[in-house]
């Protein structure tokens, strides 16, 4: 298996990278030129990286990148500035998301995993989840007035009305974690179908490294990978 990660040098891709590369799994990774966040891994053989900015490739170029890969994984998202959250690319995440989709499927490819990185504050829409009118009504304003979480929504969004559940070349999963937090090691951690709290008022957390577990798991683990297939799991800390 290769697997390209997207937001390679973001803190739960790099992570991701790693915990691949720990577990003897090939990795192509795409970083912005210059960047030196995975500047220790340079020498391994496991790790091809591409320095190049994913929102600058046209179709032509995102297939040459996805070529020889079986799975995708977007750890793509905003740097919280002002640039960041309202600056360009502002769809960042879903126009990477359908660049890549239609790249696979104008390939010869077939059954290409794909996992997005996503949120709790985006609602699944599909199972009716029951946020509360207040988290209903921050969650519409933060979209409406906050590029970062309309990216996030329609980036979820295109996989689950677009691609959907009879795609014979794409496999997709949209993993959504609450609060991010840092801790240094893996630690339990519970995955549900859908929220158990509210994301507004009642936020959870979620290590980052326990998302990037989860995620290398999903790639690894055949049988837990079609449990979750086609759905958007919720991860907490326990």
């Amino acid at each position: 298996m290769k697997v390209l990660v997207l937001g390679a040098s973001g803190a739960t891709g790099n992570l991701v990278v790693r915990q691949l590369i720990n577990n003897k799994v090939n990795v192509k990774v795409v970083v912005r030129s210059g960047n030196n966040k995975l500047n220790d891994l340079m020498h391994n053989e496991l790790i091809e990286v591409v320095a190049v900015n994913i929102s600058e490739l046209d179709l032509i170029k995102i297939a040459e990148l996805i070529n020889d890969c079986d799975a995708i994984v977007s750890c793509l998202g905003h740097n919280i500035s002002f640039k960041g959250l309202f600056g360009k690319p502002r769809m960042l995440v879903s126009d990477s998301i359908k660049n890549i989709c239609n790249a696979i499927e104008r390939s010869k490819k077939d059954n290409v995993k794909l996992i997005l990185m996503n949120t709790t504050a985006n609602i699944n829409r599909k199972l009716q989840e029951e946020y509360s009118c207040k988290d209903r009504f921050v969650l519409s304003l933060l979209t409406l007035l906050l590029p970062p979480q309309k990216d996030n929504v329609e980036a979820a969004s295109y996989l689950t009305n677009v691609i959907g559940e009879n795609n014979s070349k794409i496999e997709w999963i949209a993993v959504r974690p609450d609060t991010l937090i840092n801790e240094e090691k893996v630690s339990d951690y519970n995955i549900f179908e859908s929220i158990q709290r509210s994301p507004v008022s009642n936020a959870g957390k979620t290590s980052i490294i326990n998302v990037a577990q989860f995620i290398v798991e999903l790639l690894h683990n055949n049988e837990l990978w079609n449990v979750w297939k086609f759905r958007m799991p919720v991860i907490y800390n326990k």
